[in-house]
């Protein structure tokens, strides 16, 4: 059965033993994991209560749902290199020592992130406030995201999720849901969502790729995704949860070489992609909310409840945190750790502006 959703999309409900992740040779004999092997509820507190947090939902949910034993597939376009980031390659920066530079000096890339490292990461979880930054080109996007990584700087494994516009992918600029993996730092591999086979989804209430409703403006209510990726210890499949309910499915141990183990590298922030960040005239694709940091009216890109998984199986706020802003002009980043009883990181700008011509 297929779904018409009222902003266009078409959603199709699949078989969940039929679905794309069994065409990768890895998975030929994959037995499902229907659900993680254990629920990491333990967490370090920190003093003073939670904070209401307002949730998104995905608009094709309005108009109906798939049965249980299928799963959603967003029906996009396909062409040659819808689901691959461009390779990667990088330049120096004497600031950051070399094991930094492995991972966020990438050309065609600007980043602003919160960067954790000094461990073996199981997880890593945050709540990101959901916008709908102006993407100037079709060949460009803009994404808020909690990625964990490993391996050297042109042969790296990743995983990521969080949200996007991304029109070259999707076709529009709606703001979306996704996830995404590489094994050689999108070399050859990685793709977005389900468009290439890996990922193997078990959620029937969630579609990858999919339009994501409310979003936030500067005088409403502060939308949010919260994103949870972690590693099954009994399993070592690397599961993605959504908004702390939904365990929309995971990555298998055998797709990976080095991050079937552990990641090295937790990174929660803003990325965009232009052939036009670095040069002028700059891109205009903005990143968060468009806005520079903010965190008096919170009206930019920001990530709270910042977590990472450790090999003692407890969610924790990271112990060691750098922050960068690749373009400081044109995306810049706020760390709010002082006085405060959970720290908060704020991102993101408007891309070209006088400071960044």
């Amino acid at each position: 059965m297929s779904i018409q959703s009222e902003d266009g999309d078409i959603i199709d409900c699949i078989d969940i033993y039929k679905q794309p992740a069994f065409d990768h040779p890895a998975l030929k004999d994959h037995k499902i994991q229907m659900n993680p092997s254990y629920d990491v509820k333990t967490e370090t507190k920190t003093s003073g209560d939670d904070p209401p947090r307002t949730v998104t939902a995905q608009t094709w949910r309005k108009s109906g749902s798939c049965p249980k034993g299928t799963i959603p597939v967003l029906r996009i376009q396909k062409n040659n290199d819808y689901g691959r980031k461009k390779p990667m390659s990088f330049h120096y920066n004497r600031e950051l020592n070399d094991s930094k530079r492995l991972y966020l000096l990438k050309q065609n890339h600007s980043m602003a992130i919160l960067h954790a490292e000094g461990y073996a990461y199981l997880g890593g979880k945050g709540d990101i406030k959901v916008w709908n930054p102006h993407v100037e080109s079709d060949d460009e996007y803009s994404t808020s995201r909690v990625a964990l990584k490993i391996g050297s700087q042109s042969d790296y494994e990743a995983i990521e999720s969080g949200w996007a516009v991304n029109p070259k992918v999707y076709g529009d600029r709606k703001t979306r849901l996704y996830i995404y993996w590489t094994v050689d730092g999108s070399n050859q591999t990685g793709c977005f969502d389900l468009t290439c086979p890996g990922f193997v989804q078990t959620s029937n209430e969630i579609a990858l790729g999919a339009a994501i409703y409310p979003i936030s403006n500067p005088t409403g209510l502060p939308y949010q995704i919260v994103i949870y990726l972690h590693k099954d210890l009994d399993t070592s499949n690397w599961w993605v949860q959504y908004n702390e309910q939904i365990n929309v499915g995971y990555w298998p141990a055998n797709l990976f070489g080095r991050l079937d183990h552990h990641a090295t590298t937790v990174q929660w922030g803003g990325e965009v992609y232009s052939p036009r960040v670095g040069t002028t005239p700059h891109t205009t694709t903005a990143m968060g909310s468009g806005r520079f940091p903010d965190f008096v009216g919170q009206s930019s890109g920001y990530i709270k409840r910042i977590r990472v998984l450790e090999n003692n199986n407890i969610l924790r706020f990271p112990q060691w945190t750098t922050i960068l802003a690749e373009e400081y002009n044109c995306y810049e980043t706020y760390y709010l750790s002082d006085y405060v009883a959970e720290p908060e990181f704020y991102y993101g700008g408007p891309g070209r502006n006088p400071r960044c011509p």
